[in-house]
């Protein structure tokens, strides 16, 4: 089955949790392609069986540019097998880190009109040192106000690996059920 994985990252955790679903998706002898969503050619979609797509937060957003994709390609995101994921600091608390529970998703969800089969919320990644004086600044005052670290040193990675594996590892039992469900008569 050929997967088409398509990212919007900041800092570039989305980008890495984006290869480890590719290498495990890999393991269970998937082709998985991966695409920035600056980068990416909408008439290339064709060419997959599944498509992913996974987008980062920052200030309480998606990028623009996901918002974009998926309104060109709502269509063809719905004829083929697909999921979202987001990835945000809030879902480092438990309470917050489900599809069903995580604010951003849930808000990003009503914003757009395609309907993902598949959902997932994976936490990020707070380096304080990489990013820029405004965003330092307001990435400290957000985690302080929801009670986050705010040493200006601090690099924390709170994404579950495990959670990213078991994504991985569902989307590609779901692709063989399906290729087994039309192989299975011939078509």
């Amino acid at each position: 089955m050929k997967i088409l994985i398509v990212f919007s990252t900041t800092d570039g955790h989305t980008k890495k949790i984006c290869l480890r679903l590719k290498r495990v998706m890999e393991e269970q002898f998937h082709h998985v392609t991966l695409q920035s969503v600056e980068e990416i050619c909408d008439s290339s979609l064709n060419a997959f069986d599944k498509i992913i797509v996974g987008a980062s937060i920052r200030y309480g957003k998606h990028a623009r540019q996901i918002y974009r994709f998926i309104e060109r390609n709502k269509k063809t995101l719905e004829n083929k097998p697909n999921a979202f994921f987001s990835v945000n600091l809030v879902a480092r608390k438990p309470e917050k880190n489900r599809p069903e529970t995580n604010p951003y998703l849930k808000k990003f969800l009503k914003e757009i009109s395609w309907k993902p089969e598949n959902l997932a919320v994976f936490a990020g990644k707070i380096d304080y040192q990489k990013y820029h004086f405004t965003d330092r600044k307001m990435i400290q005052f957000i985690m302080w106000m929801t009670k986050g670290p705010t040493d200006p040193k601090a690099k924390i990675e709170f994404t579950n690996w495990n959670d990213v594996d078991a994504f991985a590892l569902s989307l590609s039992d779901m692709a063989y059920k399906k290729l087994a469900k039309t192989d299975k008569y011939g078509t």
